[in-house]
Parts: structure tokens; sequence; C-alpha cells
């Protein structure tokens, strides 16, 4: 048997998210259906984290046992000459026994795009938010800075008890290392890096900023927000779109 890593790379908008699901495509059951074309064999690979509907990753880590004896250089032609041309296999390699991308994950980097001029070029709508709107940039890099360090992040949680969260932690405590907000060009980006994350966390902490953005709320009030530990007391969950996994650590 061998424990296959993979690094994968994908255009989320037209997947229902990573999760396998009853008469829906994606990202994961794509996966499978072309690893079982290759192999033979009925597997699910495993993803560091269970990435919604519409969003993206640059740099998806997946784990698979096999029993077949292909190369891994070959994997990734063969895989990437069945997969659409929105999913890419960037890398394949031999694992550990014991590693897998998610139990073994100690950390993931996150990133969110907002496109802040008046017209977004068609091309570039199914990959940012479209938000011309005024906003106190400043304000929002403050804000972002409040949620360094180990929080409950209950505030920030999707009220969504089956899907829970994207890594294996029972508590919704999360320890963030980075958060911030950087002008690039048109684009307004936050990057965020964490232990973990709780599902819908990342849009709910941008869609909270936006708030600060808007002066609907004082950049302090994110420390308000997270005691509360409420979710009705942070904003609302901005669009999947912008949304991109970065990368993985273990």
């Amino acid at each position: 048997m061998r424990n296959l890593k993979l690094i994968l790379s994908y255009d989320g908008s037209e997947f229902s998210g990573w999760q396998v699901q009853p008469d829906a495509t994606t990202v994961q059951g794509t996966l499978a259906s072309v690893i079982g074309r290759i192999t033979g064999e009925k597997v699910l690979p495993q993803g560091s984290g269970r990435t919604d509907a519409g969003v993206h990753a640059l740099a998806q880590v997946v784990t698979f046992v096999t029993e077949s004896s292909v190369p891994t250089e070959n994997f990734v032609k063969a895989l990437n000459g069945l997969l659409p041309a929105s999913v890419r296999v960037l890398e394949v390699a031999e694992a550990a026994p014991e590693f897998h991308a998610r139990h073994s994950a100690r950390a993931k980097t996150y990133r969110y795009r907002i496109y802040r001029g008046s017209i977004c070029p068609p091309f570039l709508a199914r990959y940012v938010w479209h938000y011309p709107y005024p906003l106190d940039e400043e304000a929002m890099a403050r804000a972002a800075g409040l949620v360094v360090g180990e929080h409950d992040f209950t505030s920030f949680a999707a009220v969504d008890p089956e899907r829970g969260r994207d890594d294996d932690a029972i508590s919704n405590l999360r320890r963030i290392s980075s958060s911030s907000w950087e002008r690039q060009g048109d684009e307004l980006v936050y990057t965020v890096k964490g232990s973990g994350f709780l599902h819908h966390m990342v849009r709910n902490l941008v869609g909270t900023f936006i708030l600060v953005g808007k002066k609907t709320l004082q950049a302090e009030d994110v420390t308000r927000i997270l005691q509360a530990r409420n979710r009705s007391a942070a904003g609302a969950t901005a669009p999947a779109n912008g949304l991109y996994l970065v990368s993985v650590e273990y």
C-alpha cells in the first residue's frame, strides 16, 4: 500500500464545494472518479479542508491510499489528462503511512480578494468580490489585527452543526498568527493564517471588516464581537468567489 500526497489547484466556481454530495459536482467526487479510472480502485481522497461551493484553492493538499504501482510522475500526467481544466494536480509524492492531509495539518493560509475599481473586468468577476463603494481601508486593517492570537471564534462560525469546521478540533478556539489587509492595485486583499478555521469563518471575518470599512462598526468592536460568542453579533458572510485556500503547513 502507498500513501500518496497530492497538491491540487482548482477553480471552485462550478463546483458545489470540496466534499462529496449526492447529485452534485464536487472537487472530491471528481478527483475520486478519476483516480478510480486510473487505478481501478474505489478511493475517497482526503483534503486538508472542506472548501465551500465557489471557493478556490491554489494548493489544496490531498492524500489517498492505493495499491497502484503507477510512478508518481505518471500519476500527475494521468490525472491531469482526465480531470477537467478547472482542476490541476501540481504534484504527486509518496508520503509516510501515518500522514493525513487534514489530521496532520498544523496551519493554513487563506486569501480574500476584493475588487475596488468602479467596473470589474468580466474575466475577473468569478474570482473577486466586486465592492466599489467607499471604505475606510485603514480602519479595516486595524480591525484585522485584533483577531491575531488565540480566541473563541464562535461569533464568526456558520450556524451549521452538520458542517462544523474544516479541521478536527472539538472546540471553537483557534490561533491566528497573522491577519492583514493589503492594497494591490485595484484590489484590497485580506490574508489570514491560523491553526484551523471554522465553517465560513474567513468569509464572516471579511463581512465584519466590511462593516468597519463602512463605519457601521468601529475597529475596536471586533474585540466585543469575539467576546460575544454569538454569530448574530458579527457581519454578513462575504461571497464565496473571493476566497482562496493558499497553502497548508505540516
